[in-house]
């Protein structure tokens, strides 16, 4: 902990300093209304940080779906028994995991509401194992008005895995925005 006559920015200072050289510090891509969702059809939105798929948070998407193969939660038997050598993720964790990233890596204005309305072409190519790195990349695809003041943008979600060839998870996420 820095004296306080050192300030916030050199608290940055220090943090940044001690940041390990390949980190980056994630900014929020913003989306600024109709038009800046209009303006990134297309393109390539960005990606959120990393994070590390933990056991705890598999077990707690088992309680929460009442999914308790052994290949997702018991530890020795997957390690025995699984051709992935530790519990995976559930495909359908994987695909969860898409909504609280999005709005990691977006920062979304000129918005009276933001909505998930479904998803498309969901496959899970490979799994995330516990202990495995994963991120969310994201392009935007189709903007388009669907009536009553709403606007339809699909979104390429692919939760990619640090050192894979293949993601976790690839699906088409459409989300629904209201104009503020």
């Amino acid at each position: 902990m820095l004296p306080p006559e050192y300030g916030i920015l050199s608290t940055v200072r220090v943090v940044i300093k001690q940041l390990p050289r390949h980190a980056k510090i994630m900014e929020k891509i913003l989306i600024n209304g109709v038009a800046g969702l209009r303006a990134l059809a297309g393109k390539e939105v960005g990606v959120s940080s990393w994070k590390t798929m933990e056991l705890s948070r598999i077990r707690a998407f088992a309680d929460a779906t009442d999914d308790h193969q052994w290949i997702h939660v018991d530890e020795e038997r997957a390690a025995r028994e699984s051709p992935f050598g530790k519990p995976i993720a559930h495909g359908y964790l994987s695909l969860s995991l898409v909504a609280g990233l999005f709005f990691e890596l977006l920062e979304l204005r000129g918005f009276a509401l933001v909505i998930n309305y479904g998803t498309n072409k969901v496959r899970f190519p490979s799994p995330l194992r516990v202990g495995d790195r994963f991120r969310l990349a994201m392009k935007l695809g189709e903007v388009k008005e669907v009536g009553e003041g709403w606007i339809e943008a699909t979104f390429q979600a692919t939760l990619e895995i640090e050192g894979q060839g293949k993601p976790a998870c690839a699906a088409e996420c459409i989300y629904r925005f209201k104009a503020a």
